[in-house]
């Protein structure tokens, strides 16, 4: 089969090696454990944060690991076969940075991006609003300007890292009347008197990949303004939204693959009536069909990519590996454990986890429905 990355320069694959020795021997053995206790995997950042991970997404200039976007792809993808949580919070750091790249300036990037990469600062991203999911342009909280800075009001909800990180980008109304270019984006500090923090959300899936519910009531100086420019907070959103959901498709991606290995090795070595599991025309059609599912959605991952690498408008083609990505993590996951038949639905193997942590990524992000409409959008203009 031909390598699907195969694109990568030698440093980049030095990069991968090194990060599927740890994904081996780090993140796969603790992450039931991390399932079991809904522990947030800090010391699993830390150690990201070492290998350069958590700059994956930035250029060099502003401390990150200047890789292109085919070689991220396949970085989250391997930390995703490694452990969702892990992923889930990884990938909620990238859109605060990712934020603050493209809204930020200099000042802003400088103060906090080479700190991100290199794992001292955990970030996350704050837009989801308990009226205002797949429109951001409904979203209630607002920042008013007051003398000297701004007073954020308002909540957020199902925010990943938010109770975990240092900053927070937080997306909020300065302009009623001029609907998403009335929305602009500010940087939150934890500690912010006025922030109140939630506790962690009890999820079906990525059980330590916290979510949280935060309130605000704060004061903020002037320079928490990203990009010191208002009504720019939608377009910086939906920028980092396209990084984000081709890192959704990344991640799905590592989770079914996992699945579908650990499916064809249960068949190989699954005897019955003295017949390997992997000999019967059944099982042998589920495989196949997994593998067909699990390929076509990395080509589009990868166009994705491809596109996102090249500086060109990606949102449809993002929208698309998201989709189809995510919707093949369901069918991928629940076929591998169905070969495992009873032993699948038990917990002692990791089978019954990728079920539930893939449940999600039809949801965040943007739902299947909103990618739908997205990719409708760009076939009808």
């Amino acid at each position: 089969m031909i390598d699907p990355y195969s694109m990568l320069s030698d440093e980049e694959r030095a990069f991968v090696e090194v990060l599927e020795r740890f994904v081996r021997d780090e993140l796969m053995p603790h992450a039931a454990e991390v399932d079991e206790q809904a522990a947030f995997p800090r010391r699993q950042l830390s150690k990201l944060g070492e290998l350069g991970m958590l700059g994956a997404n930035l250029p060099e200039e502003w401390g990150g690991a200047g890789i292109s976007a085919p070689a991220l792809l396949r970085a989250v993808e391997l930390v995703a076969s490694g452990c969702g949580s892990t992923v889930s919070a990884l990938t909620a750091h990238y859109l605060c940075t990712d934020s603050i790249l493209f809204g930020g300036n200099d000042e802003q990037r400088g103060r906090w991006l080479p700190k991100a990469a290199a794992g001292s600062v955990l970030g996350a991203f704050a837009l989801t609003e308990p009226t205002a999911g797949s429109d951001p342009a409904d979203m209630k909280t607002v920042a008013r300007r007051i003398e000297g800075g701004w007073h954020l009001k308002g909540s957020k909800c199902f925010i990943s890292n938010g109770g975990e990180a240092d900053i927070i980008v937080v997306y909020a109304v300065t302009d009623a009347a001029a609907g998403h270019r009335g929305i602009s984006a500010f940087l939150l500090e934890s500690g912010t008197p006025g922030l109140q923090v939630g506790l962690p959300e009890k999820t079906m899936g990525l059980r330590g990949g916290h979510v949280f519910t935060l309130h605000f009531d704060c004061i903020l100086p002037e320079e928490a303004l990203l990009g010191g420019v208002t009504g720019q907070g939608f377009k910086t959103a939906m920028k980092t939204l396209d990084n984000g959901r081709v890192e959704v498709a990344a991640m799905c991606l590592g989770i079914a693959g996992e699945a579908m290995r650990l499916a064809a090795n249960y068949a190989r070595e699954r005897v019955i009536g003295g017949e390997a599991l992997s000999e019967k025309q059944g099982i042998r059609w589920m495989l196949a069909d997994m593998a067909l599912d699990l390929q076509s959605a990395r080509l589009l991952a990868l166009e994705a990519a491809r596109q996102r690498e090249l500086g060109l408008r990606f949102s449809g083609a993002a929208a698309m590996a998201k989709l189809a990505a995510s919707e093949m993590a369901a069918r991928v996951t629940d076929k591998a454990l169905q070969v495992h038949g009873g032993y699948g639905y038990t917990r002692d193997l990791p089978l019954e986890r990728f079920v539930r942590d893939v449940r999600i990524m039809r949801i965040y992000e943007g739902s299947s429905e909103i990618q739908r409409n997205i990719i409708a959008a760009h076939v009808l203009s």
